[in-house]
């Protein structure tokens, strides 16, 4: 199963996020709910980068199980800020839809600090 994590401090903007885990739900190549969160969360880090022009931090391991974790860096202004809220809200919403879809094969949980 496929565990996503959205951290979110008290002002509840998301700060981090944390996906871990295979869905098993096809076999190795053909496993489309893998396939659905890898392109959404690498498209919305691709997005981070691109559009509001920060340098967040990434950690990818695909040879334990998969894994990627990105935070975003302290430094932002109100417009880079903004726009990476709305990618990360944007993504999950995304994820929430194919949770939806396939709720076996991945949890989304949203943790407050």
């Amino acid at each position: 199963m496929i565990q996503a994590q959205f951290y979110r401090l008290k002002n509840n903007k998301i700060i981090s996020i944390e996906i871990s885990g295979h869905a098993e739900s096809g076999p190795y190549g053909q496993d489309i709910v893998c396939a659905a969160v890898s392109a959404l969360s690498i498209g919305t880090i691709n997005s981070i980068i691109e559009l509001a022009g920060l340098s967040p931090s990434i950690v990818i391991d695909e040879e334990a199980g998969g894994y990627l974790s990105m935070k975003l860096p302290d430094s932002q202004s109100e417009d880079q800020a903004n726009t990476a809220q709305i990618l990360l809200e944007s993504l999950l919403l995304s994820l929430k839809s194919v949770q939806e879809e396939s709720p076996d094969y991945i949890k989304i949980k949203q943790i407050n600090s």
